[in-house]
């Protein structure tokens, strides 16, 4: 297997983008991220692009086709890779991939997905069916939110968690959310604020909950022989990647205070990677929902299992902490398009590796130069890690 960097990338601002189709979405990623690496678009190779909502969400049933083609792509191998939430690092690896076995010098992992076009009722319903239609969504109606809620109140019983202790997660990442200029939300919250918001699902309130958002990123990936070639200077690596799955049925999960497909992926990741968690400068986690965030402290082994709320309580996943978390202010605060936030956070890692945060006052301070994306899709359902180095 051939070694692979990271050598361009570039990020759309996120929000509620009706100023723009899918197609012109995807160019405000790909143009910056092209422009990063130092290449024309006619150097792509091959092109993986993370969307769900195609001809749901938004109009074009064939997103890599249209985008590509806008973007100058046109001739590039193409592929269109769904894995629910982690959709973008899907994309991701299989770009990878194609570098590392060899078949292309580079290629491109791009997501990009656009959720509001149709009505929030119709969206909730769409991603509801994520799950396991029949037994789930169709006899019990059961939502993401509900998914959470269930894996909320079971970590409260167990573990003692608290409304406050979610509450906390919310306020970091808007925080840092508020600093970054692409994020959809910049508000500043309380707990107080947190608190007081609408109860979605018990214990899950409006504000632990991300927004529906549109959006795209654009990763640009080489080998070791062709960053050579382009000079670029100190590359990000690709140091492991892990992958894993969950039962689509939640009446089949072991427990529900925990992702075992986070675990396994992280483990995975790891190995390949050759370090341990105690190695990653910082980390990007899959946030959807308050209580997402501290399970994923603990699935990928950020702290010992029913520890995850000591870490948000004693600030240490915040910036002068043992290991920040989110500090582009995670799909809570940035934003979550579902098929795009796989690789807004290896552009987040990119940016942050190289010490190149715009926001100065967000750049987490680097010892090892490592850092890790955890992307969930759906409710464990799907997970892939991606670890880079520089």
């Amino acid at each position: 297997m051939r070694k692979v960097a990271v050598i361009g990338v570039g990020n759309s601002k996120f929000g509620v983008r009706n100023d723009v189709t899918i197609s012109e979405l995807a160019f405000e990623a790909v143009k910056p991220s092209l422009e990063d690496a130092g290449i024309d678009a006619k150097d792509v190779e091959f092109v993986a692009l993370g969307s769900v909502g195609a001809g749901a969400w938004y109009e074009e049933l064939l997103p890599a086709v249209v985008t590509s083609e806008y973007c100058g792509l046109t001739g590039a191998g193409l592929v269109r890779c769904e894995a629910a939430c982690a959709s973008g690092s899907a994309a991701f690896f299989t770009a990878y991939a194609a570098i590392a076995s060899g078949h292309a010098d580079i290629a491109m992992a791009l997501g990009a997905e656009k959720m509001r076009e149709i009505d929030t009722p119709t969206s909730m319903e769409w991603i509801g069916r994520a799950g396991y239609y029949f037994w789930e969504f169709h006899n019990f109606g059961l939502t993401f939110p509900g998914y959470y809620a269930l894996y909320a109140n079971a970590h409260m019983a167990k573990y003692g968690t608290t409304e406050e202790d979610l509450a906390l997660v919310a306020v970091k990442n808007h925080k840092y959310g508020a600093m970054n200029p692409i994020a959809q939300l910049k508000n500043r919250i309380t707990v107080d604020d947190v608190l007081a918001s609408t109860v979605i699902a018990s214990p899950l309130k409006l504000y632990d909950c991300c927004p529906m958002t549109d959006g795209a990123a654009s990763i640009v990936l080489a080998s070791e022989e062709k960053a050579k070639e382009l000079k670029v200077d100190t590359p990000v690596w690709v140091a492991g990647i892990g992958y894993s799955s969950g039962t689509a049925n939640l009446s089949r999960r072991p427990d529900y205070v925990g992702l075992e497909a986070s675990v396994l992926a992280s483990q995975r990741a790891y190995k390949a990677a050759g370090i341990t968690p105690n190695q990653v400068d910082f980390a990007e986690v899959h946030d959807c929902f308050t209580i997402a965030e501290i399970l994923a402290y603990e699935d990928i082994g950020l702290c010992a299992k029913g520890e995850g709320t000591k870490l948000i309580r004693e600030g240490q996943t915040e910036i002068g902490g043992r290991i920040p978390v989110n500090m582009d202010g995670g799909l809570k605060s940035k934003g979550h398009p579902i098929g795009t936030t796989g690789c807004s956070m290896i552009y987040e890692l990119t940016r942050q590796l190289r010490e190149e945060a715009v926001e100065k006052s967000r750049q987490v301070p680097l010892k090892n130069y490592i850092g890790l994306a955890h992307n969930v899709g759906g409710t464990g359902h799907y997970c892939y890690v991606t670890i880079l180095k520089r």
